[in-house]
């Protein structure tokens, strides 16, 4: 089994992360029994948020349990001696922010977070630039409430500028075998700096279909955590299974991964979401990649009469483009939005189809 430290944090755990947003969406019985499998199969970092609804409190029940019930044997304590635990808070001011955190520990049932991360910055909070929240975080960690500082982004700018002020223990940023260069030279100032890298959406958002693939090219970095995001428990099986047996990278992954590379290249939507609400009321981190679910994660199910009215709502489009001044990848969303909505009116016509 492959270990993995995270930066100067000396976190040391497997190589496959939880990432626990998904599990919102599980009936809380099963989201116990999952995160105790992934427990039992040997996760060791699970990752969730106060803004993943009650992600935090499936976690807080899971893990008081005794971890010797689900191994390793002889391990003492509860799951939750034995994990490390990493949760975020969106807080903007100092009231809130320790609000925050005093629920995340409530119902996390723990007298400490081990990654408390400052969540989807658009700027490098700093000590002494007015905010109070850098001071926040220091002052939660001599009380011991936490014990590592991180911070979490899906602007390239902001990140490089976290990494660079040397705050920050750890980033979490989006990467994938369809990384920029500008994305890879971040991991590598991670690297550099001794920061733990958390890659988030290795899966770029379900536009990447086989997890193989993206666990191959993930493990090529020696200083790179993945999270995947997990509701099933067939999903997290798959994921256990490269604990123990994982892909090696071959000229033939390669060029798999170069060929998604040259049709995914450009201006196409991650589904980030830093570009709602839209004021015509267009789910547009779906609806401007509806093309590419449809070829990728094909699925009749992206043609229900609900899908077919959310898609239509592009047709009310104000072109105010508010959606460009938020989108951290600076893509043209309403041209995108308008080139989705008719492929997607061609595959409803029968011009093209969907398995």
């Amino acid at each position: 089994m492959r270990q993995l430290t995270l930066g100067k944090t000396g976190i040391t755990v497997p190589q496959d992360a939880f990432g626990a947003l998904p599990i919102q969406r599980t009936e809380k019985e099963d989201a116990v029994r999952i995160l105790r499998k992934a427990y039992a199969g040997g996760m060791r970092y699970f990752d969730t948020a106060r803004a993943y609804s009650d992600s935090e409190e499936k976690l807080g029940e899971a893990f008081s349990a005794p971890a010797g019930d689900y191994g390793p044997a002889g391990a003492s304590g509860t799951i939750r001696d034995n994990v490390f635990l990493a949760s975020k808070t969106q807080a903007r001011t100092p009231e809130a922010f320790r609000r925050d955190l005093e629920t995340s520990l409530s119902l996390l049932q723990t007298d400490h977070i081990d990654v408390y991360q400052f969540h989807c910055v658009d700027q490098c909070w700093r000590p002494g630039d007015g905010s109070g929240m850098y001071e926040c975080m220091l002052e939660a960690r001599e009380q011991g409430k936490i014990r590592h500082i991180g911070v979490t982004t899906h602007k390239l700018a902001v990140a490089l500028e976290c990494v660079s002020s040397g705050l920050y223990e750890t980033m979490q940023f989006p990467f994938s075998y369809l990384a920029s260069d500008k994305e890879l030279e971040l991991v590598a100032l991670c690297g550099r700096t001794d920061t733990g890298f958390i890659a988030m959406k290795g899966l770029a958002g379900g536009l990447i279909n086989r997890s193989d693939i993206a666990m191959a090219y993930m493990s090529q970095f020696e200083n790179v955590l993945p999270i995947w995001g997990i509701q099933k428990e067939s999903e997290l099986d798959e994921w256990l299974s490269f604990l123990d047996k994982t892909p090696s990278m071959t000229p033939e992954l390669a060029a798999l991964i170069e060929k998604d590379r040259k049709e995914l290249a450009g201006d196409f939507c991650r589904g980030c979401g830093y570009c709602m609400p839209c004021p015509a009321g267009i789910e547009i981190n779906q609806c401007a990649r509806m093309s590419l679910m449809l070829r990728r994660a094909p699925s009749k199910s992206w043609l229900t009469p609900q899908w077919q009215e959310k898609m239509k709502k592009i047709e009310n489009c104000l072109n105010c483009r508010a959606c460009t001044k938020k989108c951290p990848y600076e893509l043209d969303t309403p041209a995108l939005l308008k080139k989705n909505y008719e492929d997607y009116k061609k595959v409803l016509a029968g011009e093209t189809s969907v398995q």
